[in-house]
């Protein structure tokens, strides 16, 4: 049995954990192309951002104020390290964040055809 919110943090199908769970970088399939399940009615709306936002800020806060703290270096030099540090974890944990919380929909018996929840 697939674990589906494993399956949809490696971007795969809640329900078969094979078929790719996104059409674009962002955008859901509208089925699974090894199963079929019907992923076009699940809407995750703002949560992964939200919690990525959540996650970023509790990673890249505490080290920006430790550099400053300890070192006390120029404000290009912030800009430099933690505009990008942030902007690559964004990007790369949203897909994974807004995989999970399909899975969570699906788990909770959204995207499946009645009777088989």
């Amino acid at each position: 049995m697939t674990n589906p919110y494993l399956a949809g943090f490696r971007s795969r199908c809640p329900r078969c954990g094979e078929g790719k769970l996104f059409a674009g970088y962002l955008t859901v399939a509208p089925r699974c192309d090894h199963c079929g399940l019907d992923l076009a009615e699940i809407d995750t709306g703002d949560g992964p951002a939200f919690f990525v936002v959540l996650v970023v800020g509790a990673i890249v806060a505490p080290l920006a104020l430790a550099l400053e703290t300890l070192k006390q270096p120029p404000y290009w030099v912030h800009a430099v390290i933690w505009g990008p540090l942030t902007l690559g974890l964004i990007f790369a944990l949203l897909p994974a964040f807004k995989g999970v919380l399909v899975a969570a929909h699906y788990a909770q018996g959204h995207g499946t055809p009645p009777g088989e929840a």
